[in-house]
């Protein structure tokens, strides 16, 4: 039973992925009136639930990992229950967030209400290369001190973090910028590429703590900081960058 219990942690990160996704659909895009008179189509605020229930996922995702480790019950059937988790949570919900971004991004545009599905499926290439990832990772033995491609559950926050972005902006330009298609076109590309590259990442394994290796995580913890304190959930995603930057700046060191 003892050995089980790591599973149950997974199972709970796939819960939590099923409820962010609920959120994501539920419901959906609506119509309201501005103060003008004019219709505008609008993200419901309660798309922030799924980005907290994305979150939960991630520190649960963390936890089943340090429980299977701390019990000696890691199994090869918790390594596949936690990429098929993953898979859902850190790819499924994330693309469903930018699926509805990008609804509000064509509804901006004359009859965009109307737009064809086929332009919101490119936002499934998220969930895919995440697959990808997870699926390659499995049988790659070569990853004990650091990442071939960056993690899923990396790219997974950093899409979850799109709503609050929006919802809490205090700047036109970052609103703007939210409800470009253009963005999340590149968004989903550059995410996608970056989970199905081989470019080293940096990962919390080390063979020997030190203040080199150390300088990196530190680095983006700062960025991460003075972000918040200006921007404020912008800090996610940008530090998410900085960690791509800083992964590459860094390669050498955990190569």
């Amino acid at each position: 039973m003892i050995k089980q219990i790591p599973n149950l942690f997974t199972l709970a990160n796939l819960f939590l992925g099923c409820m962010a996704i609920l959120y994501i659909l539920q419901p959906g895009l609506t119509l309201t009136v501005s103060a003008e008179g004019e219709n505008l189509v609008v993200l419901p605020e309660r798309i922030m639930f799924a980005g907290w229930f994305i979150i939960a996922a991630a520190v649960v995702d963390f936890f089943d990992g340090f429980v299977a480790r701390a019990l000696g019950a890691s199994s090869e059937l918790g390594k596949q229950l936690d990429s098929l988790a993953d898979v859902v949570s850190f790819g499924v919900a994330p693309g469903m967030i930018v699926l509805q971004f990008l609804r509000l991004s064509y509804a901006q545009d004359a009859g965009g209400l109307d737009t064809s599905i086929l332009l919101l499926l490119p936002s499934f290439l998220i969930p895919c290369a995440g697959a990808y990832r997870l699926g390659r990772f499995n049988i790659d033995t070569t990853q004990q001190h650091g990442f071939k491609g960056v993690p899923i559950p990396a790219a997974g926050l950093c899409i979850a973090s799109f709503p609050f972005v929006f919802w809490y902006a205090t700047d036109a330009w970052i609103i703007d910028l939210l409800e470009n298609k253009f963005f999340w076109f590149g968004i989903i590309l550059l995410i996608s590429y970056l989970m199905v590259s081989t470019l080293p990442m940096l990962a919390l394994k080390f063979k020997s703590v030190s203040l080199k290796v150390l300088l990196p995580f530190l680095i983006i913890a700062g960025i991460g900081i003075v972000t918040a304190l200006f921007f404020g959930w912008l800090a996610v995603p940008v530090g998410f960058f900085a960690y791509v930057g800083l992964s590459l700046a860094f390669k050498q060191t955990h190569s």
